[in-house]
């Protein structure tokens, strides 16, 4: 029986928003940075991270039935720092809900196991400990990521994982042509990879506290009902658990799905919900919402 949340037609909204986004990446970088550098910034910011919920849009597997089709529209790495294949790999492994915040088995889990924990010196649990704050996840979370997330494929690739190679094989040629195309541009390339992390910087705000440690795996995926600008550059992805127990609806379906099941949703994940965004930068700007060492490791 086909998944009832599945679109059967082509989405020709979300490909439509995938034309827009590439053309505001052009408008920006030849047009608005040759009026303004210090406004080009921060706008390319926000199209990188729509970019980025865009093509995790494309690997659910929207907006065309075809994955070479929809991976073809995401070939451009506007973000530069993922290669597309280790984040479709990454990331629906991270979908086995079972293994939610899993220091091991969850590519996307921010907890380490104590036992590491424990290992490290004093300035890196400080360092550690500032990238649990929502301010020093977005300023630092994007720089910390990258590096680990480059080790691990260091490792991967020494160990001979031929996807590893493949993916940064298809890459590297993808970021050589953006920095090509902005090297034409009005934006200097220096400003580009800013905006690049500063989006990356974005994408953080929504995976600051999407998944939390929990004996229910079904209780580990939040809510935040927030329906502002935030939410359009998340694709309504900030509608987490929604999306984790419906995984291949489009994310323009997403706010009906949540307004038709509310209660079953928030019964599910025990209520783990946020009002808005804006509720999430009061409490944790510069506070903690986790300890870095996850609490309820090693498995009972």
């Amino acid at each position: 029986m086909a998944d009832p949340t599945t679109p059967e037609a082509p989405e020709w909204g979300t490909f439509a928003l995938i034309v827009a986004c590439y053309a505001a990446w052009l408008t920006v970088i030849f047009w608005l940075s040759n009026w303004s550098i210090w406004l080009s910034v921060p706008a390319m910011g926000m199209i990188a991270a729509l970019h980025s919920s865009l093509t995790h849009e494309t690997l659910h597997g929207h907006p065309f039935h075809s994955k070479w089709l929809n991976e073809a529209l995401m070939a451009l790495p506007l973000t530069l720092f993922i290669p597309f294949n280790r984040f479709r790999d990454l990331h629906l492994a991270h979908h086995q809900d079972a293994n939610l915040t899993d220091p091991y088995d969850d590519p996307e889990s921010n907890y380490l196991d104590p036992g590491v924990w424990n290992g490290l010196t004093g300035w890196q649990k400080r360092l550690l400990g500032v990238n649990n704050t929502l301010v020093g996840r977005m300023v630092l979370g994007p720089a910390i990521g990258q590096i680990v997330f480059l080790r691990d494929e260091w490792l991967g690739a020494m160990r001979g994982d031929q996807a590893i190679w493949l993916a940064w094989t298809l890459h590297i040629p993808g970021v050589i042509t953006v920095l090509w195309i902005v090297s034409q541009s009005a934006m200097p390339v220096w400003a580009y990879v800013l905006s690049a992390y500063a989006g990356l910087g974005l994408v953080k705000i929504r995976t600051f506290l999407e998944h939390r440690a929990h004996e229910k795996s079904r209780a580990r995926t939040v809510i935040v009902e927030d329906r502002g600008p935030l939410a359009f550059l998340f694709l309504n992805n900030n509608l987490h658990v929604v999306h984790h127990m419906n995984p291949s609806a489009p994310w323009y379906r997403l706010p009906a799905l949540y307004r038709a099941g509310k209660e079953r949703y928030l019964a599910c994940n025990e209520a783990y919900v946020y009002t808005s965004y804006g509720q999430v930068f009061r409490k944790y700007f510069w506070r903690a919402k986790d300890p870095v060492a996850h609490p309820l490791w090693p498995k009972g």
